[in-house]
């Protein structure tokens, strides 16, 4: 069956197209995005605004317009964080479902970091043994570990890099200040939740999703996406260690010009690499595996082993 997935996060609305059958590997057909940035078009109490609330729905109504050009069967609606927190986040869904009569689903964190866990396992599979995942979004980091295709821990802690951005690092580059004073709390979150993965011993595979990674291990010399999804990519510790000060006092232009950067990440770029190092240094790992699945994939595919194990077309993300 053709499926679309119509995933609102906080950086992008991003629509993909698969062909996808139980048993099979999704066949991505299409694939459109609308960088729209949710966590940064917040007002002072927390509320999306009006134009963001406005683009939302111009963009949900795209993807449902490419939906019904592209033959798609059933159509998977989902959104994360940056509407799940939003203090008019009930206000936005009831808009966008009488606009566009498409009822999205809000991921909570914990599902967030579930589905792409199951996403990295099936990609990596069996032979990774425990599995630790980190994906950093524009709302969120999801940290998930696990031996199974569940995690047995799945967090997920507010350092998107998005958030950081708009919230704490103002000025184009920030002041040196500002950027410790990330560090510093960026750390202090992460540690909390370091113990509780560490005890369930350690992994045999360490794997990264999302374009915040994607393009910090771009920056440190992995291959371009035009090479495919299949050839290995990794970040290392030390690419990031080298590059990290080096962004840290580049403009916005500046980090727009580094291959491999694109012009509307390039601005979140350093609360990112703040984010991954941090989470590197934690948990002790000198290296991280790109994993080109990540929550959309996930969304597919468990959407398709429920249909494996009722038989039918239908079913909960």
């Amino acid at each position: 069956m053709r499926l679309g997935v119509l995933d609102v996060g906080s950086n992008t609305v991003h629509f993909l197209v698969v062909d996808a059958h139980r048993g099979a590997c999704p066949m991505p057909a299409f694939s459109s995005k609308e960088e729209l940035r949710l966590a940064e078009l917040l007002d002072a109490d927390g509320a999306i605004t009006a134009d963001g609330v406005h683009r939302l729905v111009a963009a949900v109504a795209s993807a449902m317009r490419v939906a019904e050009d592209k033959g798609v069967e059933d159509v998977l609606p989902f959104a994360t964080s940056a509407v799940r927190e939003a203090a008019n986040g009930e206000e936005v869904l009831a808009r966008v479902e009488q606009e566009t009569g498409v009822a999205l689903r809000v991921l909570s964190g914990g599902d967030e970091a579930r589905l792409t866990f199951l996403a990295a396992r099936r990609w990596f599979g069996w032979s990774s043994g425990r599995l630790l995942v980190l994906d950093i979004g524009g709302g969120s980091l999801e940290i998930a570990c696990g031996v199974d295709e569940s995690p047995d821990v799945a967090v997920s802690l507010p350092l998107g890099a998005g958030r950081l951005t708009s919230g704490r690092l103002p000025g184009d580059p920030p002041s040196p200040e500002d950027v410790r004073e990330v560090r510093r709390q960026v750390r202090a979150e992460i540690a909390r939740v370091v113990g509780g993965v560490s005890r369930l011993g350690p992994p045999g595979h360490t794997v990264a999703t999302s374009k915040t990674f994607k393009q910090l291990a771009r920056m440190t010399g992995a291959p371009r996406s035009e090479a495919g999804p299949y050839v290995p990519r990794r970040l290392t510790k030390a690419g990031l260690d080298e590059w990290l000060p080096r962004i840290a006092t580049m403009t916005e232009a500046e980090r727009a010009r580094i291959p491999g950067v694109s012009e509307g990440r390039a601005r979140q770029l350093l609360a990112g690499a703040l984010v991954a190092d941090a989470a590197m240094d934690l948990f002790g790992l000198e290296e991280v595996d790109i994993c080109p699945w990540a929550l959309r994939e996930g969304v597919i595919l468990r959407r398709l082993d429920m249909m494996t194990e009722t038989g039918t077309g239908s079913g909960d993300v």
